[in-house]
């Protein structure tokens, strides 16, 4: 590529989202990334793209539900332009009600969804004996079952962007120099150097683990069961994840903590209990000091701009993500939300 308008560094979902929305403007794009595409938290196995509580509703909730309601649309282009699959599906989540108080709490949250998330989803309750065997049980036999909770896989994910960018011609490199507008999207080594930079912290990493079970439960919807993820893949596995370790020492190394999440798993998910276990994954996960993303332009360096801290909803907000990145870095135009900023956070 002779000329570059934009460089994006950081091939994961914020970065590779980034590129796509800038390339589809018909911006030219290269991504660089010393590891490859998906080499840190962007490539492992949960993929779970979960909405917010439809209560308290803020610029956060509004954009993080945006964007859940893009990625229909969104991946399917992702999928027809490159021809590799993101292993995406909303096939809804399931959680138990575990006593009286949050069945009044599941019924407040019902109403508030009928109003903010506009039609398009529903938050509802359901028996338990309605859903399969693909459930949780319940203390109280019954459910919130929710339409707008989505599952792809994240390693899928980033291929298939990867395939769809080079489609349209864009570059994915490992080394290369500043051309054009300059996109930081480098997860949590990303955020200390940016705090190291600023002089305040901005972010840092919190380490997970997770695992993938050997399950073909292709359709089924995922759940969530005390703070438990179990997503069920297109490709015949169910993810399982994940632990929240802000002090770490390996960043990749697994340990008797997942051993107990998969045992909770296989506990709460009786069909589970004689799943091998496929793969153990650790990785760290960019998480922003507000918990919000850092979008936007960087303070003080004029023609740079910040996408990360898309800590356990990256993949979720990408669409919408890549949509008002591209929309700041190439034409000025600012949707981003002020909790956002970088300045901000």
């Amino acid at each position: 590529m002779a000329s570059v308008d934009v460089t994006v560094r950081g091939a994961g979902a914020f970065g590779l989202s980034v590129a796509w929305g800038c390339v589809q403007r018909g911006a030219r794009v290269r991504v660089v990334d010393p590891y490859g595409p998906g080499a840190g938290s962007s490539g492992g196995l949960v993929g779970a793209l979960a909405p917010h509580v439809p209560e308290n509703w803020n610029p956060k909730k509004a954009f993080q539900f945006e964007s859940l309601i893009m990625a229909d649309a969104f991946w399917a282009e992702i999928h027809e332009a490159g021809g590799t699959s993101p292993g995406y599906g909303r096939t809804g989540r399931l959680q138990p009600i575990a006593d009286d108080h949050a069945l009044d709490l599941a019924k407040q949250r019902a109403q508030g969804a009928r109003v903010l998330w506009q039609g398009k989803a529903c938050w509802e309750i359901v028996s338990r004996d309605e859903v399969g065997d693909f459930a949780p049980a319940s203390p109280t036999g019954l459910l919130i079952r929710d339409t707008l909770t989505a599952r792809m896989h994240p390693r899928q994910a980033c291929a298939a962007l990867v395939s769809a960018l080079r489609a349209k011609g864009a570059e994915i490199v490992e080394e290369a120099a500043d051309q054009g507008q300059v996109v930081w999207a480098t997860g949590w080594l990303g955020l200390r150097q940016m705090s190291e930079q600023m002089g305040r912290k901005i972010g840092d990493g919190v380490k997970g683990q997770a695992a993938l079970m050997g399950y073909p439960a292709e359709n089924a919807p995922q759940l969530f069961v005390d703070t438990l993820h179990i997503v069920p893949h297109a490709d015949g596995t169910v993810a399982i994840g994940s632990t929240s370790e802000r002090a770490f020492e390996d960043p990749a190394a697994t340990d008797d903590q997942l051993e107990t999440l998969i045992e909770k798993a296989r506990m709460a998910l009786p069909v589970l209990r004689d799943a091998p276990v496929l793969e153990r994954w650790a990785g760290v996960r960019p998480r922003a000091r507000s918990r919000a993303p850092i979008l936007g332009a960087w303070p003080d360096r004029p023609g740079h701009f910040v996408a990360n801290g898309g800590f356990k909803i990256g993949f979720g907000m990408a669409p919408k993500v890549g949509q008002v990145m591209a929309d700041l870095v190439l034409d000025g135009r600012d949707a981003i939300p002020d909790g956002f900023r970088v300045e901000n956070c």
